[in-house]
């Protein structure tokens, strides 16, 4: 990927805005499902076994903090290194460094548990591309953005990155 830009790969890709921000395309949907029985109560129907993304990240913008039904696993492909921020129902807090400079810390995975608030943003400039694999599937219905207010009030301990990863 040496010489990539982000505009490059948002359109060799297909990429397009996703509501949390940055850019993505769904590139794997399982065609099997999870029935209804079989998944957690959390889950309001069947899911498919699993889904992924890519999903690209540019100077400026970032991942504003979000909540899905399932567990989500980070690949890192490309470009600057992403600052994923997760915010755990308890009130803890854990930084996930997803890059490929392993001397510095840095992880070509990595995983944000199921209900967790999270969000991300570069630790460089220029873009991140990165891939999110999500188990049970990604569903539109398990998505939730943080809203700003509501999250500062339950943990105001946290309340500079909340104002700085909400919209």
């Amino acid at each position: 990927m040496h010489g990539a830009t982000a505009q490059g790969l948002i359109s060799n890709l297909g990429l397009v805005k996703h509501p949390e921000g940055g850019w993505f395309r769904e590139t794997y949907r399982s065609t099997e499902m999870v029935p209804a029985q079989a998944v957690p109560e959390r889950f309001d129907g069947s899911r498919v076994f699993s889904t992924a993304i890519y999903f690209l990240l540019e100077e400026g913008d970032i991942s504003a903090l979000h909540r899905i039904k399932s567990d989500e696993m980070w690949h890192f492909y490309a470009g600057s290194p992403l600052l994923i921020h997760i915010i755990f129902p308890d009130g803890r807090y854990q930084a996930l460094h997803l890059g490929s400079d392993q001397a510095a810390g840095e992880q070509y995975q990595a995983v944000v548990p199921a209900r967790c608030w999270f969000g991300a943003e570069l630790t460089g400039k220029q873009f991140a591309l990165a891939g999110c694999t999500v188990s049970p599937g990604f569903d539109f219905d398990d998505f939730e953005m943080a809203d700003r207010q509501q999250l500062t009030d339950c943990y105001p301990q946290h309340g500079e990155l909340i104002m700085r990863m909400t919209r």
